[in-house]
């Protein structure tokens, strides 16, 4: 998306807030939807969860504090600050989450950000989500770069960021604080053109 000026034209503000957050289907059958305020239950496991809670910055103990974070998610993409969406099959069950945190509509960027529940996890579905917010982000947003970072002892997000075609692109030293300490992380990017 370069103009013919070789400038690449800036994501107006309020392309996000002013179209409601789309359903995005996945190949496999699942989809990524708007969280609702009945996926609190998912919410709660994930933040029961021991690998989510190792490498995410995420705490959720309650009900209460479930609605409380899907309303800031709402209030999030209205801000066009987020996006987030819940990896769902078309029926309901929520087998995790992935979002755009950092979205930088005026410097066309964002992180992506995921986990999933236990029982997703091994068969391709974050690979699959992560794709598809990918493509979204980039074609339809009109984000220019999208980073995915993680934990260097972290190899399973590793070989995420590689089969959804992100390129590694170094490791930042002491980068995120996690409960046992602070850890580097691997910079994984996607940019326009990538794919």
């Amino acid at each position: 998306m370069i103009s013919s000026s070789g400038i690449p034209p800036v994501v107006p503000a309020g392309r996000m807030a002013e179209g409601g957050q789309p359903v995005l289907p996945l190949a496999n059958g699942m989809e990524l939807r708007p969280w609702r305020v009945d996926d609190a239950d998912a919410l709660v496991a994930a933040g029961q969860d021991p690998a989510i809670r190792r490498w995410n910055l995420f705490s959720v103990e309650s009900r209460a504090d479930a609605r409380r974070r899907i309303e800031r998610m709402r209030e999030r993409w209205q801000a066009e600050t987020g996006a987030v969406w819940a990896v769902a099959r078309p029926e309901g069950a929520v087998a995790g989450l992935i979002g755009c945190n950092d979205v930088d509509l005026a410097g066309g960027s964002a992180e992506l950000v995921y986990w999933v529940l236990p029982e997703a996890r091994g068969g391709g579905v974050v690979v699959e989500a992560t794709r598809r917010l990918s493509r979204w982000a980039l074609d339809e947003l009109g984000l220019h770069r999208l980073r995915l970072c993680h934990s260097t002892a972290n190899p399973a997000s590793c070989r995420v960021a590689e089969k959804a075609g992100y390129s590694l692109e170094g490791t930042m030293r002491g980068a995120l604080l996690h409960a046992d300490g602070w850890h580097d992380q691997h910079l994984h990017a996607l940019v326009q053109g990538d794919v």
